[in-house]
């Protein structure tokens, strides 16, 4: 008996027992589903934040006041020191000499309604006070209309650039340029509407729920409380960033009045430590996922692995024959790892392609646009399966090859 119909026999083995090979197979498929799917809303997940980070540019950093929550999450209990007020920001932008592109911004409220005429949106929008240059650095796009000009600047205009969620929820499909909106009993007119954004930068929505107004503007709202602002920088060459951020910190240290020796009373965010920061979640999530996939397969292995030993005790009269016929131990074994591999095999496929559906539409659900084919997860999928199968199937394919042809012959 050759190789071929070892694969034959097997097949037809498997045909013969359906219900289990199909049981089986299912154990297998969850498995792969749970390893496949979870691996692809990662990389999708991750291809959406590349995007947003090639549009913000590797080239930027933000400065920032201290928060509380960050140096909690990193186990810290240092100082915490005052934000950075208005004239710190101002007199940055005066003497900073790496980069004259730079935005100065501020939240106002992070959850606000807001109204035009009869129509509001949910108390969920963000007000934000930003320069003429904070819509490009950051990477939105606009949908129509424009950004902020000088004069609107200068004047502190009641003017407003608005999110795509808001422009939906208040002009549904008519033109919102032009038109007066409502923000905290203020009105400003509408001079721009920003593309959809989606979820996966700034929280509350990232750009969609924002209403963002000029700097001096926004400064004129009547709030209980004192602005804190945020510096972001662009440095024309990426290869200048770091020396681009060493001057920032040292500008603002002097600004500040720190002391030497005396720890940031700031904090420096760029690209690329949130990059890295990203990379570290996302190994940890992938790490997750094969848990999971194992500990699935692995229950799926010795599933396979009992039911084989089942079919060897079942077929014994038959390995008995085939002996007596001149088959040798090497194509018994044979025989039943093909038959192992082939349900594992069976289970994959349909697991990747479960897996490959469900991935993406849990990456579509936390925000990412586009469709994922992580071919590198699938393909290691199916080997994965092909590796369950020989460990499953060695030991009932080793037994059934020992097994005595005489006493095979006279099992019942």
């Amino acid at each position: 008996m050759n190789l071929s119909e070892n694969i034959k026999e097997g097949l037809r083995s498997i045909q013969g027992n359906l219900l289990r090979t199909v049981l089986t197979a299912l154990i297998i498929t969850i498995g792969i589903t749970a390893l496949v799917g979870i691996l692809t809303a990662i990389d999708g997940v991750r291809a959406k934040v590349d995007s947003s980070f090639s549009s913000l540019g590797a080239n930027s950093f933000t400065m920032r006041g201290t928060r509380w929550w960050r140096r909690q999450n990193a186990g810290r209990n240092e100082k915490l020191y005052p934000p950075l007020e208005y004239r710190e920001a101002k007199r940055f932008m005066e003497a900073y000499k790496y980069s004259d592109d730079i935005t100065l911004f501020t939240i106002v409220s992070g959850a606000v309604e807001i109204k035009y005429m009869s129509k509001k949106t949910n108390p969920n929008s963000r007000i934000m006070g930003g320069n003429n240059r904070y819509i490009a650095i950051k990477g939105y796009k606009l949908a129509s209309g424009r950004e902020f000009s000088n004069n609107d600047m200068q004047n502190a205009a009641p003017v407003a650039v608005i999110g795509n969620e808001i422009a939906q929820a208040l002009f549904d499909r008519s033109d919102p340029l032009g038109k007066e909106i409502i923000v905290r009993g203020g009105r400003y007119q509408v001079v721009g509407v920003l593309e959809k954004s989606g979820g996966m930068f700034g929280g509350g929505g990232g750009a969609d729920r924002m209403v963002l107004l000029p700097l001096e503007t926004a400064r004129k709202i009547p709030i209980n409380f004192d602005l804190t602002y945020d510096i972001t920088v662009a440095v024309p060459k990426e290869k200048d960033i770091d020396e681009a951020v060493g001057a920032a910190i040292g500008l603002m240290r002097t600004i500040r009045g720190d002391r030497p020796g005396q720890e940031d009373s700031f904090e420096v965010e760029s690209s690329g430590s949130l990059r890295e920061e990203l990379d570290g979640i996302t190994g940890a999530l992938k790490a997750g996922g094969g848990v999971i996939g194992f500990v699935t397969l692995l229950g799926a292995a010795i599933c396979l692995m009992n039911i084989m030993l089942v079919s060897v005790t079942e077929r014994t009269r038959e390995i008995g024959i085939r002996k007596a016929l001149g088959a040798t131990p090497l194509r018994i074994r044979q025989q039943f790892l093909i038959e192992a591999i082939v349900i594992c095999q069976l289970g994959g496929i349909a697991g990747v392609i479960l897996g490959l559906l469900v991935g993406n539409l849990m990456s579509r659900f936390l925000g990412a646009d586009s469709f994922v084919v992580p071919w590198v997860w699938m393909i290691s999928g199916l080997v994965v399966c092909v590796v369950v199968g020989l460990i499953s199937g060695y030991y009932p394919a080793w037994r059934a090859s020992k097994l005595d042809p005489i006493e095979s012959l006279r099992y019942e």
